[in-house]
């Protein structure tokens, strides 16, 4: 008998969530209405607990073993300057766009849930004049390594994990023991979230029943209002944006590129996976679009792990939208937060689901967002998880054209490894 997917298992779970809230908002108040729902929290408390009890220790060894890569290819200074400034440059265009749309459109705006009035009280947005606020952030941002990572002080440890994986880089091989006991520390990290995903239908399925039973269709016009801008935002993205940028620099017309990268768009959007689209990725760089074999093998497999335009755009439009549904304002300076997390979110984050919805989770509590909120967007999400990951491997494409035209002076690609 052929085993039942995880994607399938989770797609149950929503579903068998969904239907059990049905029934149980026309059911009444009765003692066993109260028990299943108590049940369902325990059981949804319980698997929020166990992804924020790995959450702290991925993220420390992903990005520090994602910049730490770097180490490999220190002989192509101008090379890996110049594609990781085009990596941060789309990325924070990116998350522009997706804050930018979710500020238009205001998707969720009105729909208060119950489900997260908790959050709601206790969320203290603070307002200081700007000066404070900067001393007190750049404060917040440099603290004691060890007691950021027992507090889960979220931006301290991405800005630990960053300064250790540039000393990794500068330190070469001097610290290569310390390189490979973080690498692994990350494969641990990485199999204790497949133990914990097996959770994840029932801890779906709990968190669904909860919400649906307490809430009305309004939250479905407000899921597919936030679907559409989602959507809309990142074709703008992968349409407008990229190949704007690709044009300035190489003046390679859009056409041009697109009839180049069909194979690798079209696979990328059937298998949501910027990793097994990688092979045709390289196929069409090298062979259509003419990118030099060197620049190709360093840009693009780098991509696949840190450049994700797609993915930081939708995670700042979702921290609004869930912001929106608990009735929380979030001010400029959560919203910096929020810009600087879902882009550094990426670095070094292997691309499997469960890790995606880590990164999700990751953003949602830097700023102390609920991270309940994974039960209204993990059943969105595969649909949101084509669309973005098409523009995940465009923009890594577009940024091999644009690295071989600025780095690498014309027949010296060969050179440079």
């Amino acid at each position: 008998m052929r085993k039942i997917s995880l994607n399938s298992q989770i797609l149950i779970g929503c579903l068998i969530g969904i239907a059990g809230g049905w029934w149980l908002s026309g059911a009444g108040s009765t003692p066993m209405v109260a028990n299943t729902l108590y049940g369902a929290k325990l059981v949804g408390t319980l698997f929020l607990d166990l992804l924020r009890m790995v959450l702290i220790p991925l993220v420390f060894s992903s990005i520090v073993i994602g910049v730490a890569n770097l180490r490999a290819n220190q002989k192509m200074h101008r090379v890996w300057i110049t594609t990781l400034s085009f990596f941060a440059l789309s990325m924070a265009i990116a998350v522009v766009i997706g804050l930018g749309a979710a500020h238009i459109f205001k998707p969720g705006d009105g729909l208060q849930l119950a489900m997260f009035a908790e959050a709601t009280q206790n969320f203290q947005a603070r307002q200081m004049p700007l000066p404070e606020y900067i001393a007190q952030f750049l404060h917040g941002l440099f603290q004691n390594p060890f007691k950021a990572l027992a507090q889960g002080d979220i931006l301290a440890v991405v800005i630990i994990a960053l300064f250790l994986g540039i000393a990794l880089v500068i330190g070469g091989e001097r610290y290569r023991n310390l390189r490979i006991l973080i690498q692994e520390l990350q494969e641990l990290c990485l199999l204790i979230v497949g133990w914990i995903m097996r959770l994840a239908p029932l801890g779906i399925a709990a968190l669904l029943l909860q919400l649906v039973a307490s809430q009305n269709n309004a939250l479905l016009y407000s899921l597919a209002h936030f679907i559409a801008v989602v959507i809309g935002s990142t074709l703008f993205h992968g349409i407008v944006v990229l190949p704007l940028m690709l044009y300035i620099v190489t003046r390679m017309s859009p056409l041009h590129f697109w009839r180049g990268a069909r194979e690798a768009l079209v696979t990328a959007f059937a298998t949501s996976s910027s990793a097994a689209t990688l092979p045709i990725t390289l196929r069409c760089v090298e062979q259509h679009l003419h990118v030099k074999k060197d620049i190709a093998n360093f840009v693009v497999p780098l991509g696949a792990t840190v450049n994700m335009d797609g993915t930081a755009l939708y995670e700042a439009a979702a921290a609004l939208f869930i912001a929106r549904l608990a009735g929380i304002e979030l001010d400029l300076a959560h919203q910096l937060i929020i810009f600087f997390i879902a882009m550094l979110g990426a670095i070094g984050a292997p691309g499997i689901p469960s890790v995606g919805m880590l990164s999700m989770v990751l953003v949602l509590q830097s700023v102390g967002l609920p991270t309940e909120a994974i039960a209204i967007l993990l059943p969105i999400d595969r649909i949101l998880d084509t669309v973005r990951t098409t523009v995940n491997v465009e923009g890594d494409m577009v940024g091999s054209l644009i690295v071989q035209k600025l780095a690498v002076p014309k027949g010296q690609a060969h050179d440079t490894a």
